[in-house]
């Protein structure tokens, strides 16, 4: 796997710190809250599982699982719901979170179906944005890195299902996913 990587861009230090600094702003915005953490499956349960131990105060998890991918390296714009939440959000205060915003396809389209929902509020948290490669315009509340147009791997992000349990966030080096 490690061979796959062309350059490591965040390291497990800077995740770590990142992540620890997120916790603690969430932990402020939210106090007296009652809050509900809602992982996007599968990328997002690395940092999740990291950030949730970073936020003091009472919370409750979720998951949703959502996809535009499949196996490509691009969004399809189709997105497609295959694990909603279990619970209410009426009237709860929800943060979603994403391992990687790029296009903006899906959280605009996930933000727009949960909010008919009745929540108190949505926010996002994302690991990594790319902004750059925006389509929809949504407002990330919390955003842990900005990236560039790079094809990237690591802590829970995929090509294929693979790579999510690099320690680090690199980039995938290009004959691994072309031709393919």
């Amino acid at each position: 796997m490690q061979n796959d990587i062309a350059r490591v861009l965040l390291t497990e230090e800077e995740l770590h710190e990142r992540v620890k600094a997120l916790g603690e702003a969430i932990t402020a915005d939210y106090k007296g809250k009652d809050l509900l953490v809602v992982g996007i499956l599968k990328g997002s349960n690395v940092f999740m599982s990291d950030l949730i131990r970073q936020i003091n105060m009472p919370l409750n998890i979720d998951f949703m699982i959502v996809s535009s991918y499949g196996n490509a390296t691009e969004s399809t714009g189709v997105v497609k719901i295959m694990k909603d939440i279990e619970q209410s959000i009426s009237d709860k205060h929800v943060l979603i979170v994403e391992d990687i915003i790029d296009s903006g396809l899906t959280l605009k389209y996930l933000t727009e179906m949960l909010n008919t929902r009745k929540p108190a509020s949505i926010k996002l948290c994302t690991l990594l944005d790319k902004p750059a490669r925006r389509k929809e315009n949504v407002d990330v509340d919390y955003v842990g890195f900005e990236m560039p147009d790079e094809f990237i791997v690591g802590y829970g992000i995929d090509y294929a299902e693979h790579y999510r349990n690099l320690p680090f966030v690199g980039i995938l080096k290009p004959e691994v996913y072309e031709n393919k």
